[in-house]
């Protein structure tokens, strides 16, 4: 079937047909090894002549979670290989892909890929460019219109670029929320353990970090708003997200600590030294430029802000529903567009007060969001 996908012999229909198949619990652990095998064996190997390479990865659903590009800043910082592609969005405002691009060149070809890494030892590159896994992007084409997802699907998708890529170890970041793409702890942990044993047979070692997926992370949700979350990061501004700079601290220090560059435990203390000293923001620049360019993210000309009607505390965000708003407002084809969030939960707010932003690119697109913002009442939960 993979075979037949990447000649281009099934037509959408039959594609369809497969990955609606495909969907849910359908597919076994062996036909998921059997996949993701199959997925790495019609496309191209990368080969780095190293004992070690390294890659992460997240799960998603949830809005904002734009950790890889700090993730690749700091490890590859830290003297480590780690040759970073990403997908494009399929169902969400902004993918790795499409947040980089904001800021320079992903389309690199696999030679453009390698001159980066041996470099700069890492890069962030959209996987579609590179032909890692040509089934997969053929596959999330027609998810992307079906918008679905499939557990077995996404696994072999997730760790077939990551063998193609040539990675040897890889961090995998598991967000769960009652409103992320996993909804529990029990979910988390068998996905987690689904994750691990496909990778041990194809050989790769996977490690898991279960993450808290109730909110939003960082301020901004779409490309350019993205982007520019994860510059304030990397430049240490006052304003800079928290939660953003916390997330790719544990992650990066996963990887230092698997890459055995810190003994157990202290990956995060010399993670979040890279990023402060900004060692981190240098090497991102620097990877940046050798893609082709760097350039500072846009802003949109359209804007509409909304305000709390009442005082209270901020008790819950709907993750779908502000990434849904999102995409209404064009992101992440209008790269400016989204919005940026003023209010994580636990804020406390009055009356009046700035809660979130929406950016648009046209007044046209800024409308349309707007008609299914006022259909909305508990986009924000106030106690």
């Amino acid at each position: 079937i993979i075979k037949d996908v990447v000649n281009r012999n099934l037509s959408n229909i039959q594609l369809s047909a497969f990955l609606a198949s495909c969907t849910g619990d359908a597919l076994d652990r062996d036909e998921v090894i059997a996949l993701t095998k199959s997925m790495i064996n019609v496309g191209f190997k990368l080969d780095w002549g190293k004992e070690n390479v390294f890659d992460k990865h997240c799960i998603g659903g949830l809005p904002g979670n734009r950790t890889t590009p700090l993730v690749v800043a700091i490890v590859a910082a830290a003297g480590l290989i780690i040759p970073k592609t990403s997908s494009r969005a399929i169902t969400s405002p902004a993918g790795t892909a499409d947040t980089m691009e904001v800021m320079t060149n992903v389309n690199l070809t696999t030679v453009g890929m390698k001159k980066v890494v041996l470099k700069e030892g890492g890069c962030l590159a959209w996987g579609g460019s590179v032909q890692l896994s040509p089934a997969d992007d053929i596959l999330i084409r027609v998810e992307k219109a079906l918008d679905i997802d499939s557990e077995g699907q996404m696994i072999a998708s997730v760790l077939s670029k990551k063998a193609a890529a040539g990675s040897t170890a890889v961090v995998i970041d598991i967000p769960v929320g009652p409103t992320a793409k996993i909804r529990s702890q029990k979910a988390a942990k068998q996905l987690s353990d689904k994750m691990v044993s496909v990778g041990k047979e194809i050989g790769l070692k996977v490690e898991v970090v279960i993450t808290d997926g109730t909110q939003p992370v960082g301020r901004g949700i779409g490309p350019a708003l993205e982007a520019r979350d994860v510059l304030s990061v990397l430049r240490n501004e006052e304003n800079a997200p928290v939660d953003l700079q916390e997330r790719a601290i544990v992650l990066a220090g996963k990887l230092l600590e698997m890459a055995g560059k810190v003994d157990l435990g202290w990956g995060s203390k010399i993670a979040s030294e890279i990023l402060q000293k900004g060692i981190a923001y240098k090497k991102f620049v620097a990877i940046c430029k050798a893609q082709g360019y760097f350039k500072e993210p846009e802003q949109a000309p359209f804007k509409y802000p909304v305000t709390a009607h009442e005082g209270g505390k901020v008790m819950e965000i709907d993750n779908r529903k502000l990434a849904k708003l999102a995409k209404l407002a064009g992101a992440p084809g209008a790269m400016t567009a989204g919005v940026l969030l003023y209010t994580p939960v636990g804020s406390t707010v009055k009356a009046g007060d700035l809660l979130y932003e929406i950016h648009a690119e046209s007044q046209g697109e800024l409308s349309y969001a707007l008609s299914y913002h006022e259909t909305q009442t508990d986009i924000i939960t106030l106690n």
